[in-house]
């Protein structure tokens, strides 16, 4: 069947046709983040295949999250188990740079603080930066075991690790940990095309030696390989299935990076192949189990209240509204499981 070509098209509005085996787009295509449908309705030039997809990215998006989470609200509910907070790729519980005289930098900033004033028992992990899955959870498992004292728990995962954590639930079972949920926050399930992109850029005559060097400065790389879409749509997805009396929950996010973003490169690298996207991890790589939706306008690293804090100064000025709080978002998904009965 004959295609128009993309170039003809209105701009950041048409996509490539699916790939008839996979649903996924055959090509490089560019697209907003959100599209009405009087937008679609102006691509009336294009084969049913084009509105299809562009109808399945919408969709994609499940539940859009905007101002839910702008404030912390006066009451919320407790779980009666322990929470553990699982950190991403190169994450950290707190590094102490300045010494026990200085405050440390959380990975998790005020969250831990926040959770624990409402009366919620939390345990961090803290794994191997940029080890392997393997590894990483090999130790959050260890991390539960001594401090949750037989008590059942509930993870929430940032980024990688709620790869660690259906790595331990699924493949390593330890005997005396009791997972009940598992809520992951743009983790990764089907791989980031980003690191695919890294990947392939250094090459296989450079990768080795990369890998030798950190590896010798004792900075792992077991992780980065892990992390690519083949890997994990390949690899370990097949092999890590969900495990019966968990319950899986997942959020994704979507952002449009301005001029100055850290993600500015990557969320454009990702968007080419995946679509809506974080900066690092595409929407439909975050989805797993239920669904609860997608933050909008929010960054990997807004996710754990990692914020650009000049930007929302600079918002306040001109009188923008700043529409998501990462602590009231923590405290919200505390209250869900809280109503679980978690």
């Amino acid at each position: 069947m004959a295609q128009s070509s993309p170039s003809s098209l209105p701009q950041n509005q048409c996509v490539p046709a699916c790939d008839d085996n996979t649903g996924r787009p055959s090509g490089a295509y560019e697209m907003a983040s959100t599209i009405s449908k009087p937008m679609l309705a102006e691509c009336n030039a294009l084969p049913s295949t084009y509105i299809l997809y562009l109808d399945a990215r919408i969709n994609e998006l499940g539940r859009t999250i905007e101002n839910d989470f702008a404030s912390i609200r006066e009451k919320y509910a407790t779980p009666k188990n322990p929470i553990v907070l699982a950190h991403g790729l190169l994450g950290f519980d707190e590094l102490r740079l300045g010494g026990r005289y200085f405050r440390g930098v959380q990975y998790w900033r005020g969250i831990t603080d926040a959770l624990r004033a409402n009366g919620i028992e939390v345990i961090i992990a803290s794994v191997p930066p940029s080890s392997s899955i393997e590894e990483r959870a090999a130790k959050l498992c260890k991390d539960i075991e001594e401090k949750a004292d037989g008590k059942s728990v509930n993870i929430i995962a940032h980024s990688m690790g709620g790869l660690d954590s259906r790595y331990m639930i699924s493949r390593l079972r330890p005997d005396n940990v009791n997972v009940l949920s598992l809520t992951t926050i743009a983790s990764p399930h089907r791989g980031s095309y980003f690191a695919d992109f890294l990947i392939e850029e250094i090459g296989p005559n450079v990768l080795p030696k990369l890998y030798n060097f950190f590896n010798g400065h004792g900075i792992s790389t077991g992780a980065f390989s892990q992390l690519t879409q083949k890997y994990m749509q390949e690899e370990f997805n097949p092999k890590t299935p969900d495990v019966r009396g968990v319950q899986y929950f997942s959020y994704g996010a979507t952002v449009e990076p301005g001029m100055f973003s850290p993600f500015r490169q990557s969320h454009a690298i990702v968007e080419r192949k995946e679509g809506p996207n974080d900066g690092l991890v595409s929407i439909h790589s975050a989805q797993w189990g239920t669904y609860k939706g997608t933050l909008m306008n929010v960054s990997h690293l807004d996710l754990i209240n990692w914020t650009n804090r000049l930007r929302f100064w600079l918002w306040r000025l001109v009188g923008i509204e700043r529409k998501f709080n990462a602590i009231a978002f923590y405290l919200d998904i505390a209250d869900m499981l809280a109503k679980e009965d978690l």
